[in-house]
C-alpha cells in the first residue's frame, strides 16, 4: 500500500477548494482536541504555560498534516516549513489576539455573543490568510521545497545538457 497515493499520483497540490476543506477538516479537528489537551495540561502547571506547550504541539502535527493531505507534498515538511508554518500560526495569534484587544477597547465590556462573534470572525480571516500562506508559500506547488535557485540550477543543468 501506498503511504501517500494521492502525492505520488497527482504529483501537484490538490485544486484549492479540496486543499481548503482539508485545511479546515485537520486544523478544526486539531484545535478541537487542543482545547481539550490544554484544560487536562493546565490541572497540572499553569494554563499559559499548557497553552504554550500544547499550542507548539499541535502547530507541529498541523504542519505534518497539512504537508501530507491538505497540499499533497511528496515528502515530510522540514525545519523551514514547520518554521514558516510556525510563523503563520503566530500572525493568525496575533490577529486574534488584536482583535479581540480592540474589541475591549471600544466595548470595555461585551457580551458573550458579541465576543465570540468578534473572535471567530478575526478567526476566520486569519484562518484564510494562513491556508494562502501555507498554500502559495509554505507548500507552493506540492513540493515544499522549490525555490528560484533550485529552479534556475535545474533548467541550467538541462540547457547544459542539451547543448
Amino acid at each position: 500500500m501506498n503511504p501517500a497515493p494521492h502525492a505520488a499520483q497527482a504529483g501537484s497540490t490538490p485544486d484549492p477548494l479540496s486543499s481548503f476543506a482539508r485545511f479546515v477538516l485537520f486544523g478544526g479537528g486539531v484545535g478541537l482536541l487542543s482545547s481539550g489537551a490544554v484544560a487536562l495540561l493546565a490541572g497540572a502547571m499553569p494554563w499559559a504555560l499548557a497553552n504554550a506547550v500544547i499550542t507548539i504541539a499541535s502547530t507541529l502535527l498541523c504542519t505534518e498534516l497539512h504537508a501530507r493531505f491538505t497540499f499533497a507534498t511528496p515528502h515530510r515538511p522540514g525545519w523551514r516549513e514547520h518554521w514558516q508554518s510556525a510563523g503563520s500560526a503566530a500572525a493568525a495569534y496575533a490577529a486574534t489576539t488584536a482583535a479581540m484587544t480592540a474589541l475591549h477597547l471600544l466595548q470595555p465590556s461585551p457580551g458573550a455573543l458579541t465576543e465570540q462573534l468578534v473572535y471567530l470572525s478575526a478567526s476566520a480571516l486569519a484562518g484564510i490568510g494562513r491556508f494562502l500562506v501555507l498554500r502559495l508559500v509554505v507548500f507552493a506547488g506540492g513540493t515544499g521545497r522549490t525555490s528560484a535557485s533550485t529552479t534556475w540550477t535545474a533548467t541550467l543543468d538541462a540547457r547544459v545538457k542539451i547543448a
